[in-house]
């Protein structure tokens, strides 16, 4: 495949997590719980789907630029990232942080990965 084509799955993995967290920390900041959230499996599979079409475009996309063992550490951040992405959906239905702090860290963790994926900077 091209690398646009890596971009494009990637991208849409992004997405799919962001409305997936958006959508859960909205119901429980509105004081919603885990049990009774109606779309809790279809948030749950978008989240799951969208971080591993996120790791398979953003890994189509490095080996299609060749850019090999050992990774950049822009890599090494992005996965850092997504990892912090992943477990954001338990964090946001635990209620451990207020839902403007989650709302805020993860359009913070997107920016910060566009950055790192854009820039390139180290």
């Amino acid at each position: 495949m091209s690398l646009q084509v890596y971009k494009i799955i990637h991208f849409a993995g992004v997405f799919m997590v962001m409305v997936s967290l958006g959508a859960v920390i909205a119901y429980a900041a509105a004081g919603g719980e885990k049990k009774n959230f109606a779309y809790r499996k279809t948030v749950g599979m978008t989240h799951g789907l969208g971080l591993f079409l996120a790791l398979l475009g953003g890994f189509g996309m490095l080996a299609r630029l060749e850019i090999h063992w050992p990774w950049p550490g822009w890599v090494i951040g992005k996965l850092l990232i997504w990892l912090l992405l992943g477990a954001m959906i338990a964090i946001a239905y635990r209620g451990k942080l207020s839902g403007k702090v989650q709302w805020w860290g993860i359009i913070l963790l997107g920016v910060a990965a566009a950055y790192l994926g854009g820039m390139k900077p180290f």
